[in-house]
């Protein structure tokens, strides 16, 4: 009995143990109809008015038919999420505001998808033929909101950021009507073509919404333009009508651009191409490319200071060839039939690097750059990769994935992160396959002949043809049999301390450092103190550090981005008595002491580094006098 007693005090005195409740989750529905590759029944209605640059609002009225099949149901009007150029979802939906849908004067209650935040449902009434929308798209007014695209002096409309459309339909399939009313005085440049005009309420000629998003806007107050020849122009916006003033000599380079381009390519892969460019302080700089235009942000002096270096003259070729690489001929995984349809950057090492390869080229061929600054400034990009100590763990083909993993948001580490490095290690890599196929042809052929053969398929022709890696693979074997496959293969995937060199060594050509820097080296590190080869520190203004490349003297000594130095070896911190340190302590015994401020901290720090300043530059390999990389930034007649 006592037992018992004693059995039946324990379970009642024991704490109760709790279970883990343990629930299924909800299964995630895509509630959203599949895009079909059929003709919307109807034509979108746009109209835009762009003439608040003060608040830099955009106003949207957009009429919106209604298929037959969804009167009396629900409809999904989508906002572009993935945009084509940038490989990510950069579609700025949260400067959406102000949405209102009606149908027949009626307002009718939207709703956000669940899952897609980028989609909008609403309820159509029995009987409705269209939706009414209005809405204001916010631009940024200062940095940290996004890119400024609105100035009291210019502006960068965006279609995609200024319209909905129907889910369900490919978008290629929807026709869409756009008018733009702009400010008084202003001109604009664009792929769209006027339709008519009523004042400063200017309508364009009707084109799909792929197309149309295609299709973005300069307008200016102070704007000029130039016939390039090639049916390409030239529409250059600007904060003062000074910076338009041009020379002759200057135009003529870039109409060289356009014939250079034609003679490698062999097509226009276009019926019409305008660059648009603005020389701005004020505006955001961009560069992005489109199949018939392209975005293109300098700053002011782009023609003023023509002769202080190349500046960002590099700009205009790379995205002029885009129309070629990366919208005409577009590795199959970025291609999508709308703008939620996630994209693949699988390619991204053609797309991007075999353009970073022409723009390279086409800079020195068509004179916009000389051909001893494009040497010098491809002396940097070897360098610079060749510093990257991110090489040893990550491959170049993982960096294709960069513009999903952070869409060029800043990185405390670069140098053992890596970026968007498919840019210039694919430069590298395909100047190694022009290498190989010189000197495997005896120079009969070039990647001339597979640029001709790849990427100019029919004069005129702006569709999109897909590729992958084996029909790549097979044009290059048609130019110049070679185990193709297993080089690409072997640069993809490889992890090395060193950058691929090879190609420079076949054309002719080895990188080597010098104490004197080249005058594209300092025409690039302008606004800095670059001491990346020289310790591994950049610097910004005041003597912040803006980058430490990884396991360097500067890292080793503790220094970390946003540090700032106050003083050098005894003496207040400025960059030519920093520089004037790290050249005297060049073989000798004792560190530079740094004192420096992390934070709300002040402590002195040893920089051990003895190499003194070092600049990177090629050098000619033995002595012939035209070697295989000036033949190919050589004009073509």
């Amino acid at each position: 009995m006592r037992t018992i007693l004693l059995l039946a005090s324990a379970l009642i005195t024991a704490p109760v143990v709790a279970q883990r409740s343990m629930p299924q989750p909800l299964p995630i529905v895509d509630a959203l109809p599949t895009a079909r590759d059929a003709p919307f029944p109807g034509t979108l209605r746009l109209h835009v008015d762009a003439t608040d640059t003060v608040r830099g609002v955009f106003r949207v009225e957009q009429t919106i038919p209604v298929p037959p099949e969804l009167a009396g149901k629900r409809m999904a009007l989508l906002f572009p999420k993935f945009l084509p150029g940038k490989h990510a979802p950069r579609g700025e939906i949260e400067k959406l505001a102000g949405l209102e849908i009606r149908a027949g004067g009626q307002v009718l209650t939207w709703k956000r998808d669940l899952v897609d935040m980028f989609a909008f449902w609403v309820e159509v009434p029995a009987g409705a033929a269209a939706l009414d929308v209005r809405f204001q798209f916010l631009s940024a007014t200062e940095g940290p909101q996004g890119r400024i695209v609105v100035t009291s002096d210019m502006m960068n409309l965006q279609p995609n950021s200024v319209s909905l459309y129907p889910a369900g339909w490919f978008t290629r399939q929807i026709p869409v009507e756009l008018t733009v009313t702009w400010p008084q005085g202003w001109q604009a440049g664009s792929a769209m073509r006027e339709a008519s005009r009523a004042g400063t309420r200017v309508s364009y000629q009707t084109v799909d919404y792929e197309t149309l998003v295609d299709s973005p806007f300069f307008a200016g107050r102070h704007f000029a333009k130039w016939d390039l020849g090639g049916n390409v122009t030239l529409n250059v916006v600007a904060d003062e009508a000074r910076f338009l003033k041009a020379s002759d000599e200057q135009i003529g380079k870039h109409k060289a651009l356009v014939s250079q381009a034609v003679k490698l390519f062999g097509t226009r892969q276009f019926d019409h191409y305008d660059l648009l460019l603005s020389l701005t302080e004020k505006m955001g700089g961009i560069g992005l490319e489109h199949h018939r235009s392209s975005e293109n942000g300098v700053d002011t002096g782009y023609f003023t200071d023509w002769e202080k270096g190349p500046g960002r003259r590099n700009l205009l070729p790379h995205e002029f060839t885009h129309s070629w690489n990366g919208k005409h001929r577009r590795g199959a995984d970025l291609v999508t039939p709308d703008f939620r349809t996630p994209m693949r950057n699988s390619l991204l090492w053609v797309y991007e690097g075999q353009t970073q390869f022409w723009g390279y080229v086409l800079q020195a061929r068509s004179g916009l750059v000389s051909v001893d600054d494009t040497l010098d400034q491809l002396a940097n990009i070897a360098a610079t990769l060749d510093n990257r100590p991110a090489r040893s763990w990550r491959s170049l083909d993982d960096t294709t994935n960069d513009p999903l993993i952070t869409p060029r948001a800043p990185k405390g580490w670069p140098s053992f992160q890596r970026s968007e490095d498919y840019y210039n290690e694919g430069l590298l890599m395909w100047l190694e396959a022009d290498a190989i196929i010189r000197g495997e042809s005896a120079g009969q052929r070039s990647l001339d002949d597979f640029a001709r053969r790849f990427f100019g398929t029919g004069e005129g022709d702006w569709g999109v043809k897909p590729y992958d890696f084996k029909s790549l693979v097979v044009d290059l074997q048609a130019v110049q049999p070679y185990d193709w496959a297993g080089l690409l293969q072997r640069r993809l995937t490889e992890k090395a301390d060193g950058a691929p060199l090879k190609g420079l060594e076949l054309a002719g050509w080895k990188l080597v450092y010098t104490d004197k820097p080249t005058a594209a080296f300092t025409d690039a590190t302008r606004r800095t103190v670059n001491l990346a080869f020289s310790g591994g520190l950049v610097l910004g203004t005041a003597g912040k550090v803006e980058q430490v490349i990884w396991n360097s003297a500067a890292y080793d000594a503790g220094l970390a981005v946003g540090d700032v130095l106050l003083a050098v070896n005894e003496v207040p911190f400025s960059d030519d008595a920093l520089k004037a340190a790290v050249s005297a302590a060049k073989g000798a015994a004792a560190p530079i002491r740094l004192v420096v401020k992390s934070e709300d901290r002040v402590r002195s720090i040893d920089l051990a580094w003895y190499g003194g300043l070092r600049y990177p530059r090629l050098q000619r390999i033995g002595n012939t006098t035209t070697s295989p990389l000036e033949m190919l930034l050589t004009a073509k007649k």
